[in-house]
């Protein structure tokens, strides 16, 4: 059952300002996993690494993402929200700043890692608050808009790491990595006071809090009777939990959410840690001139997410994932043309890819909140990311060397067959959930759960 109050809404100011402060966790986490990419150059330098040294810098970071999104997806799913909105935050700021006085590559391994798992946590954490909160005709949207978010945040990274290694010296990679700590505090007090999920309350038995949340949020009395029902239904449809997303119809949305989502950013992951290498393997330049067009490049990608926006919610999810993979895969298999091709065709391309990609891009964090209920939402938000990043670290760890050993014409191609197995996974598995509840998305087919009437008593008591 679903929640009215909250499905039927307009949008409010305070949708607005939740979705500001739901996207500032995928602003820093793009500027956060980008910029090491820019201030690698100068750190390899200074901390004299070998190429082993270089790719597990890289890919720390998505490692402990999977951890991150593994374990605290269930963990916000049993203690809330609201409580672990604000603390993988100051997380971020306490492993930005400890960066600026790393001297050695295993104190930058371990404190990538830390980031990764701060970062692994707040995507389950943000997606699903800001989807049990908003409208049912602009969920597609507004949780498209923090993957936007992400896209911006690697962008600012590119530009600022321009920027510093223009007019900065030594050691100015120290200050790339700690330029994190200050937009991370930045975006902890925005965050502070954001009401808990009335959906998770219920989910709970609470919902008297419920009730107090959404008149606050909102300004809309709901009835505490129709509370009750929601609490009861909520609970009536849930499964025993983390193990359940691995049984029977659950596995089969775990693995799709899971799958799109890795070849999808598996490629995308390696150009961003490594773009100004890339670029400079077809001849685009080297140092700061590749940063640049990595820069350009991130900018393309924010521009690629606009029209995937304002079609999730018109044509629907299924169509746009099926077809924007399709379409992904041709310009990556031209670049597998290598070096030799024309400077315009590999700017087209990349620029390409990067259009194309707006289309699962929105959906990452779209799929994952609309096919699982209130009460493992965020595991499965986690689960999802954390399966994305176990291609995402070994495409990062491995890019670097398949550069080396292989090339960069079967690198790409290479990322082009990753690319067309997210296709094929999308085409089998895609579900259409456009203009549904939560309640109905999540929902297992032939399930039409009713509520006890131990459920009722033991929802009027504790309310």
């Amino acid at each position: 059952m679903s929640i009215r109050a909250i499905d039927e809404a307009p949008l409010s100011r305070f949708h607005r300002k939740l979705t500001w402060a739901c996207a500032g966790g995928p602003f820093l986490d793009g500027y956060l996993l980008s910029i090491i990419g820019v201030a690698l150059a100068g750190m390899s330098s200074e901390l004299h690494l070998s190429t082993g040294e270089e790719s597990l810098i890289g890919a720390a970071a998505l490692v402990g993402i999977f951890v991150g999104g593994l374990f605290f997806g269930a963990v916000t799913d049993r203690l809330g929200r609201e409580a672990m909105y604000t603390i993988d935050l100051a997380v971020l700021v306490g492993g930005s700043v400890l960066s600026v006085f790393a001297t050695d590559a295993w104190q930058v391994v371990v404190l990538r890692f830390v980031v990764g798992v701060a970062i692994g946590a707040d995507y389950p954490i943000a997606t699903s608050l800001l989807a049990e909160w908003v409208p049912n005709r602009h969920r597609g949207r507004l949780l498209g808009v923090l993957i936007l978010a992400w896209y911006v945040g690697a962008a600012a990274a590119y530009v600022v790491g321009y920027v510093m290694a223009g007019v900065g010296g030594s050691g100015t990679w120290r200050w790339m990595l700690g330029s994190g700590a200050l937009l991370s505090a930045v975006i902890l007090l925005l965050r502070i006071g954001t009401p808990e999920s009335p959906l998770w309350l219920v989910n709970k038995g609470r919902t008297a809090d419920a009730q107090k949340a959404i008149e606050r949020a909102l300004g809309r009395t709901v009835p505490l009777g129709d509370l009750l029902a929601a609490s009861a239904a909520e609970r009536s449809v849930e499964q025993g939990g983390f193990r359940d997303l691995f049984q029977g119809r659950y596995l089969r949305r775990t693995l799709f959410c899971g799958l799109f989502y890795m070849c999808q950013i598996t490629p995308m992951f390696a150009l961003y840690t490594f773009g100004p290498a890339i670029l400079g393997s077809f001849g685009l330049g080297e140092g700061n001139a590749g940063n640049l067009g990595s820069a350009l490049i991130s900018i393309v990608f924010v521009l690629g997410c606009v029209p995937a926006l304002r079609m999730v919610d018109r044509i629907g999810r299924r169509p746009l994932i099926v077809w924007s993979f399709a379409l992904m895969v041709v310009p990556l298999a031209v670049l597998g043309g290598g070096s030799t091709l024309p400077l315009t065709v590999v700017v087209v391309c990349f620029c390409a890819y990067a259009l194309f990609s707006g289309g699962p891009t929105v959906l990452e964090w779209t799929y994952p909140n609309e096919l699982f209920p209130t009460g493992i939402r965020a595991t499965a938000g986690g689960v999802s990311t954390s399966i994305s990043r176990i291609g995402a670290a070994a495409g990062t760890y491995l890019l670097p060397i398949s550069l080396d050993k292989l090339g960069i014409g079967p690198t790409m191609l290479i990322g082009a067959g990753i690319t067309l197995v997210g296709w094929v996974v999308s085409l089998a598995w895609a579900e259409e959930t456009r203009g549904r509840t939560l309640a109905e998305t999540s929902a297992l087919p032939g399930r039409t759960p009713r509520p006890s009437a131990a459920d009722r008593d033991r929802d009027l008591e504790r309310s």
